[in-house]
């Protein structure tokens, strides 16, 4: 079902971008997110904000439906079908020849002033099929975004130290954790999906999202199928987006999910001895904190060992 606005945004002789909003039982962030977009879209011409929803049973809907101020739209999915399939969902109903870039973001996101218009203003140079902005904690602190290619040593480097130290030493860390990395505009390998705006040609040349992964590692592998099209991913410093996020610390499904994923996508691009390594430095990492007494590491060694117990679908 789809409820439409018709009225049209600010700034319309700026950069055409629409926003696509996954929601699943997001009642107590959409109202926030959704009010941040007036702000945040400042410079550029909103064209679409559309809630692609994953049968939600609280009132998410209903939020969406009361934003009166935003031209939004709102398309059900009927399931709870992943990060991934709500994206493409969403983007199925632009109209990309009209647009220069596609916003995609959670729903306990909230834009800062003119958000989108630095990112917009960023795409614009040659290359660059995707823009990202620095997140930041509720309290105003750095939530570090940005990541280095996933590799079989840094897996076995974070497996033994943990990934924030790892982060700050060099390059042997994938996340990047040190706050000085986040000072200045830079490329990066990839970077969290929470927020990141997407050149429609870059998107078109690289396809849609897989599904396959529901949650986590789905950005992960766009980014680096944008990069196997040639196109790079740039972080913008002064792009503010504040962002909740957290789950996967502390759901132990989630986290069980996002372990199997990562491993799942190396193995999907490296295959052989590679894979079995960075899924053995996976393993032996979540192995250690699991015997320390964290919940969402005996979740994800239990999913790593057993095949039977992964999981394939999200709870509707």
């Amino acid at each position: 079902m789809l409820v439409s606005h018709d009225a049209d945004h600010v700034a319309p002789n700026g950069p055409r971008v629409a926003i696509v909003i996954v929601t699943y039982n997001s009642a107590d962030v959409l109202v926030g997110c959704l009010r941040s977009l007036v702000d945040g879209s400042q410079g550029v011409h909103l064209t679409d904000v559309v809630v692609a929803d994953n049968a939600s049973k609280d009132t998410s809907l209903a939020i969406a439906k009361e934003a009166a101020d935003l031209p939004v739209r709102i398309v059900e999915l009927g399931r709870n079908a992943g990060y991934a399939a709500a994206i493409n969902a969403g983007i199925d109903t632009l109209n990309t020849e009209e647009l220069d870039a596609v916003f995609v973001m959670n729903p306990d996101c909230r834009l800062r002033h003119g958000a989108l218009a630095v990112l917009a203003d960023s795409l614009g140079e040659p290359d660059r099929g995707i823009t990202v902005p620095r997140l930041i904690n509720p309290d105003g602190t750095l939530q570090p975004s940005l990541r280095r290619r996933p590799s079989a040593r840094r897996a076995l480097v974070e497996a033994v130290i943990g990934g924030r130290l790892a982060g700050r030493i060099g390059t042997f860390g994938e996340l990047i954790t040190d706050p000085r990395e986040y000072e200045r505009p830079r490329a990066a390998v990839w970077a969290t999906g929470a927020a990141m705006l997407i050149s429609v040609v870059a998107m078109q040349q690289i396809g849609l999202w897989d599904e396959s992964f529901l949650l986590y590692s789905e950005e992960t592998d766009f980014a680096l199928r944008a990069a196997d099209s040639g196109w790079s991913l740039w972080y913008e410093p002064t792009a503010l987006v504040e962002h909740i996020g957290g789950e996967a610390s502390t759901n132990p499904m989630l986290a069980a999910l996002l372990c199997v994923n990562r491993v799942r996508l190396f193995r999907q691009r490296r295959g052989g001895l590679a894979g079995l390594v960075y899924y053995l430095a996976v393993v032996l990492g979540e192995g250690a904190r699991a015997l320390a007494g964290r919940r969402t590491s005996r979740a994800a060694i239990v999913a790593l060992l057993r095949p039977s117990r992964r999981i394939d679908k999200l709870a509707s």
